[in-house]
């Protein structure tokens, strides 16, 4: 079938997006065989990007933080989240050289964060706002905190080079934290299951237009990373070397993200919970101000396809 069409999906090198690398590593090596299209990863830098060709339309389909999918949908591009692509699996990373014990000894200096709208924003938000401190950008005199936005493969050299501990540490997703920690020039500081366990961060969405014409292929897509994810909390060995090579990352690292504990990162459990988005939105609109306005979730998650797929 010539005429297949191609989808290409936005993603980023972190692990919460190692199911889609173990669905075009499936389809490459024969293991699977979409009938109804094909499917291409695209690599982008930061969530900039994938935000941008999300809403042109140049990509028909993403891994996104979910809040910032929510941001697009209210602005009125028409996306719809199919999937959760994992649960937890970011890290708080202090760095050595700022002598950080306690939450406290943040006040004064900057942390890295990967986007504004991001669930890492909120969590740390949650951990600050509980001591009392008031995170915020360099020009706020409110700020107890000075948060700079930072694409997640740029943190680990921020650290590395930061000799006088200006920057206190950083939230991001895996493997960047672990790996900082690994190379000697961070410390791990708060895992971001013991903040909110399970909670949801980045998601599936594809563009409404897509779903319409295509609804086989994005019942194949929706199902191959339903069992991608189910493959890789089974067999975190295997899915660490395919990680290593999809992520450009040590696979002794990613091993240790997907299983130090296990509870780290969850791959198993995909099913959309609009309950669990809802506390983001709210958190974000009522505590941290930084939505302007609530959407629809009804409207914007479509559980079809992942129930579809058996995705727990």
């Amino acid at each position: 079938m010539a005429d297949k069409p191609v989808i290409k999906i936005g993603h980023l090198k972190i692990t919460d997006h190692l199911i889609l690398g173990v669905t075009d590593l499936k389809l490459k090596k024969g293991m699977e065989t979409f009938k109804h299209c094909s499917l291409q990863p695209v690599l982008k830098n930061g969530w900039n990007e994938v935000a941008d060709d999300l809403s042109t339309g140049a990509i028909q389909g993403a891994f996104i933080l979910a809040p910032t999918a929510m941001d697009i949908f209210k602005s009125g591009v028409d996306i719809k989240l199919l999937l959760f692509t994992h649960k937890s699996g970011s890290i708080l990373v202090k760095n050595k050289n700022a002598n950080i014990q306690k939450i406290e000894d943040f006040a004064g200096k900057v942390v890295l964060i990967p986007y504004q709208l991001s669930v890492h924003n909120m969590l740390f938000h949650k951990l600050l706002s509980e001591k009392g401190l008031n995170p915020g950008i360099s020009s706020d005199p409110k700020a107890d905190v000075i948060l700079e936005v930072v694409a997640p493969f740029q943190m680990p050299d921020a650290i590395r080079f930061d000799e006088e501990g200006e920057i206190a540490g950083f939230i991001v997703a895996e493997p960047f934290g672990t790996q900082v920690i690994a190379s000697g020039h961070g410390e791990p500081f708060y895992m971001s299951y013991e903040i909110w366990n399970k909670h949801p961060c980045c998601v599936f969405v594809m563009r409404s237009e897509i779903i319409e014409k295509n609804p086989e292929a994005v019942q194949e897509i929706t199902t191959s990373l339903v069992r991608s994810g189910f493959a890789v909390a089974d067999q975190p060995d295997s899915a660490a070397i395919i990680g290593g090579r999809f992520l450009g990352q040590d696979a002794g690292i990613i091993k240790q993200v997907l299983t130090e504990p296990k509870e780290r990162i969850v791959t198993d459990e995909l099913l959309p919970i609009i309950n669990d988005l809802a506390i983001i939105q709210d958190y974000m609109f009522d505590k941290m101000k930084i939505l302007t306005d609530k959407i629809d979730l009804e409207k914007f998650v479509d559980t079809r396809f992942a129930k579809a797929a058996g995705a727990k």
